[in-house]
């Protein structure tokens, strides 16, 4: 369950808060307008101020500025447009067709201007019905105007006294998630659970964790001012080096489930694991609520009982019983998971103040760390192509909308074709995925709003009251919006209804009528996603090679890093970061398929696979930075620096013939087969490879590597299974 749909984490969270930040803006601005002047001038300050609050988003005040300053023109201009052209039916149905396809193509700058490109289809729906004249036009724009520009005066306001509270917020919910994935990291201890399944939903979990902790470096690490904000990066980077330390932990849990199966010690080390994740949650729920975390969780029970079965499983490998290299399997996780706990204790005291001076990466440029949101107008021309997935999807939105249109004209009752719009803007997302989705939602939660509606109607007549119930809606439309789209459906479906029932007691009809218009605007959004679209396997080449090609550079800085060859992992976190960003890119593009018909999937299993033994590439070389760590008193560096450079360079050309071969038609020539390269000491390397042996870490490091090599054998192998079922 998502930490936001908990009430007691929920008051807390930054979706709370922009909610109710919302709220309060446009609510206050409305009844503050409504003092001065009538009903309708009001209405049209609040429409100005709820579209640009559509791009209230956490941000840093810079960015959140410009974001909001950007809706505000644009949905001026759309506003004045379709005012001027709303007494021309001919001509308002050309420019709501041409606003249409405009406003879709804005999502080619990515997911930050979804909410803009739905903020100027919003209030182009709510402005086609305004048949006016046209000074009335420049009039009525200039109240929205009015709306839009007040509203962003006072979130910069709020959000200039809350800039520190966000920040809290954000890393808060990236530290929930991380507990999350610790959770399911847990599972892997209990037998009842099936490993394959476990994996990928581990992935996918990455992919979640992997957004938040980007949300978080995009606040964070942007200007840190005081002492505060120093608490809190010193909390955001403890988060990372616990992330990468909760990688290593990774083990062979096929042969400790073999050998193991009948002992406890399995359940006591997924109760600790689990442990560790609700003390993470208790250092996510202190940072949320401005507090110093302290640590409350124990966990000597467990560890009491791990250690009891530890001795026991030593006297029957000595007896024969149990095999040693489940043994020492069982040890090296157990140890690592103890490492965890003290880095979840060093997080707690993060908290609480500064504890040394701040890392070394805060001195460098962090741009290539932080979210580039740049609206450039080469970008969208270049996107003007038939191939392109954002040009079809514009075609799409724009032929959906046309035909809502069409549709509102033939209905028995006037004055609702809006609605019919509305629903298909709300409904029609670039990705089938995402409007099946968002269909489900918009019906069910429509009609639930709708049914809630009608009791509240039925049984409150008190307008203070039904007032109080339309705030609460107003808060909890925007809350849910990146939560639970079913409850922002519900809400503003209330919102909706019970603003009408206020301005026009009598209105009662009007319900039934917004559940007929939903579902027809459904039945179109349906309909038309099958227009001209762009599945999702088409692009798995171009982000497969992506993977490939981000796990080499990974590969390289890690080398690079363990050998002491760079002075800091600045650019290893970087590699580490966009690995993983190109990893989650393709998971979600595999979650997006499946959502589409069965006809459309493509390779769904070695996809899986490709995921996973990347994914646990990146595992085997954060265990093999911990062994290091570990072991650095008497390493043999020289033959340490020789295994280190061999393997780099035998899984980097494996996963350049994974590269290769994701074209069936290359040829693969025997001397680039995978293992066809194996290491081998040369004479000026036998004398350090010999001493090597006497290093207690030596064969840990040897084991380690060998699943290195294997993982990345398997990446060419489902690469090139890929490769074949794209091209059939």
């Amino acid at each position: 369950m998502h930490y936001a749909l908990d009430l007691r984490t929920f008051i807390f969270s930054h979706y709370f808060y922009t909610g109710l930040r919302i709220a309060t803006g446009v609510v206050g601005l409305t009844m503050l307008v409504l003092q001065f002047s009538d009903l309708p001038t009001a209405m049209t300050v609040c429409i100005g101020a709820l579209s640009t609050s559509l791009m209230d988003l956490p941000s840093t005040l810079r960015h959140k500025f410009n974001e909001m300053l950007s809706s505000v023109l644009l949905c001026t201009a759309v506003t004045l447009i379709i005012s001027l052209c709303a007494p021309f039916h001919w001509l308002l149905s050309i420019m709501l067709v041409v606003v249409t396809f405009l406003a879709s193509m804005m999502v080619v700058y990515g997911k930050k201007a979804m909410p803009l490109q739905f903020s100027a289809l919003f209030v182009m729906t709510l402005s086609m019905e305004n048949a006016m004249n046209v000074e009335q036009a420049f009039f009525h724009t200039g109240l929205f105007l009015s709306g839009g520009l007040a509203y962003l005066a006072y979130s910069m306001a709020v959000s200039w006294f809350l800039r520190s509270r966000i920040k809290q917020q954000v890393l808060a919910e990236a530290l929930f998630e991380l507990a999350r994935y610790i959770n399911i990291k847990a599972d892997f201890y209990d037998m009842h659970v099936d490993l394959g399944s476990q994996f990928n939903l581990l992935v996918r979990q990455q992919i979640v964790l992997a957004e938040k902790q980007q949300a978080s470096r995009d606040l964070i690490l942007r200007d840190p001012r005081n002492q505060q904000d120093a608490i809190l990066v010193q909390v955001h980077f403890g988060m990372f080096d616990l992330y990468e330390h909760i990688l290593s932990t990774h083990t062979d849990y096929a042969i400790l489930r073999q050998h193991l199966a009948d002992a406890e010690v399995l359940t006591y080390l997924r109760d600790l694991v689990n442990k560790a994740a609700k003390d993470i949650e208790a250092i996510a729920y202190a940072v949320t609520r401005k507090r110093a975390s302290f640590a409350s969780v124990s966990y000597k029970a467990e560890m009491r009982s791990i250690e009891a079965e530890l001795q026991q499983l030593q006297q029957d490998s000595l007896a024969g019983k149990v095999s040693e290299e489940a043994l020492d399997i069982l040890r090296a996780a157990y140890g690592k998971i103890v490492d965890a706990i003290d880095m979840i204790n060093q997080l707690h005291h993060a908290t609480q103040s500064v504890q040394g001076p701040l890392p070394v990466l805060l001195g460098k440029d962090m741009t290539p760390f932080l979210t580039q949101q740049k609206y450039q107008l080469g970008v969208l021309l270049s996107n003007l192509r038939w191939h392109s997935p954002t040009f079809r999807f514009s075609v799409r939105a724009a032929l959906a909308i046309s035909c809502g249109l069409l549709a509102a004209d033939s209905l028995p009752y006037a004055g609702h074709g809006y609605w019919i719009v509305l629903t298909i803007a709300i409904i029609l997302k670039p990705s089938f995925s995402q409007t099946k989705q968002r269909r489900g939602d918009r019906l069910i939660g429509t009609l639930i709003g709708c049914v809630a509606t009608a009791l509240i109607l039925r049984f409150v007549h008190e307008p203070v009251a039904l007032l109080g119930i339309l705030f609460m809606a107003t808060v909890a439309a925007p809350a849910f919006i990146y939560v639970k789209y079913r409850y922002t459906a519900i809400a503003a479906s209330m919102q909706i209804l019970l603003q009408i029932n206020l301005v026009i007691p009598s209105s009662g009809h009007v319900i039934g009528e917004r559940l007929i218009d939903t579902l027809i605007g459904a039945v179109i959004a349906t309909a038309f996603s099958f227009v001209l679209p762009s599945w999702e396997y088409r692009t798995l080449p171009q982000l497969i090679k992506n993977v490939i090609k981000n796990n080499q550079r990974f590969l390289d800085a890690s080398n690079k890093l363990m050998q002491g060859k760079v002075l800091d992992d600045f650019i290893y976190r970087l590699c580490r970061k966009r690995f993983l960003d190109s990893m989650s890119e393709l998971a979600s593009t595999l979650v997006r398929m499946l959502d589409e018909p069965v006809s459309k999937h493509r390779a769904v299993e070695n996809l899986n696979q490709f995921i996973v033994q990347n994914y646990l590439v990146m595992a085997h070389v954060a265990a093999l930075r911990m062994l290091l760590r570990r072991n650095a008193e008497g390493m043999p560096h020289a033959a340490v620096n020789l295994e280190l450079d061999a393997a780099t360079a035998r899984v980097c050309k494996t996963l350049g013939v994974a590269e290769h071969v994701l074209n069936p038609d290359a040829p693969l020539a025997p001397a680039d087969a995978p293992g066809a390269a194996p290491l081998t000491a040369t004479p000026q390397a036998a004398e350090p490879l010999a001493e090597a042996e006497n290093w207690p870490a030596w064969h840990a490091l040897q084991q380690r590597m060998e699943l290195l090599y294997q993982d990345s054998e398997k990446i060419a192998v489902n690469s090139a299974a890929i490769g074949r079922i794209l091209a059939a």
